[in-house]
């Protein structure tokens, strides 16, 4: 399944993607797409509420507004300098382990909302990046179990204000958790459409600029390690986000360094998971 919700902001509805190309609203499911809807089989069970009513859900208006597939998680756990490339480019070395930071949920937003330049900021990057969704509670998962623990895929922009996170003291989250600093979407994508998940391209383009072009089958941890390694020390919740770092490409790595400015427009995209547009605004 190909899981969307569309409305304006707080007030979005649950849909569906269907496979002839039809968005359409399942409001009448009775359930967002939120902690207790994953935890309590919700995938399985919309699925087979969509065998019985599907013909009969309505669809969404044209050119209604994208949120995010998911509702606000608990937690969006991101992992760094995943791909030895884009660790070079940054001067640095992939570490022995995974760096984990966090994002604030309040961070969250629609895949094509405009992304809003922080106040005192001026260093404003880029980073598509694949990530993940919890399906189910994971603590202390073992590798080869943490497939299980997956709802599904989706395409996420890792927004930094390299400023914050880097010229400033203390930890990365500063530069990560700016208000619509996780675009995530348009899709959740569940494992069985999916050929491969360590063979996606990505793609990101700022004013139609190719500046990062990829691949997932480049990830130094892999997806079962990072769920893994993240569930020892931490209880991840079903709708819980683990966004899986970033290729080379970023403005920081450029030489001269270049930064996101008021106007500039950022597209990107995973194959099999869709794209995303966001057009750079001031701040207020």
């Amino acid at each position: 399944m190909k899981l969307i919700r569309k409305g304006e902001p707080q007030e979005e509805s649950p849909g569906l993607l269907l496979p002839d190309g039809r968005e359409v609203d399942v409001s009448s499911f009775g359930e967002d797409y939120d902690e207790v809807f994953f935890e309590t089989d919700g995938m399985k069970r919309l699925s087979e509420w969509v065998k019985e009513n599907g013909e009969n859900l309505p669809p969404f208006p044209e050119g209604e507004r994208y949120g995010s597939p998911v509702a606000r998680p608990s937690k969006i756990v991101c992992i760094g300098l995943n791909y030895d490339d884009h660790a070079r480019e940054s001067g640095m070395e992939i570490p022995p382990e995974p760096v984990l930071f966090f994002k604030a949920t309040s961070s969250f937003c629609g895949p094509n909302d405009d992304l809003i330049l922080p106040r005192g900021g001026d260093k404003t990057d880029w980073e598509v990046e694949l990530a993940f969704v919890v399906g189910k509670r994971a603590s202390y998962v073992e590798e080869k179990d943490a497939l299980d623990h997956i709802a599904g895929f989706s395409l996420h922009n890792d927004y930094s204000e390299r400023g914050f996170q880097l010229d400033r003291s203390g930890q990365w989250v500063k530069g990560k958790s700016c208000d619509r600093f996780a675009p995530f979407g348009p899709w959740l994508v569940t494992q069985d459409e999916i050929e491969d998940h360590n063979n996606l391209k990505m793609w990101l383009k700022v004013n139609g600029e190719t500046m990062q072009s990829s691949n997932s089958s480049n990830l130094h941890y892999k997806i079962p390690f990072l769920l893994s390694y993240v569930s020892q020390f931490m209880t991840l919740l079903p709708g819980d986000i683990i966004s899986t770092g970033t290729p080379p490409g970023v403005g920081m790595g450029m030489d001269p360094q270049v930064y996101l400015k008021a106007g500039d427009v950022v597209e990107l995209g995973i194959d099999q998971l869709g794209s995303s547009t966001q057009k750079v605004v001031p701040a207020v």
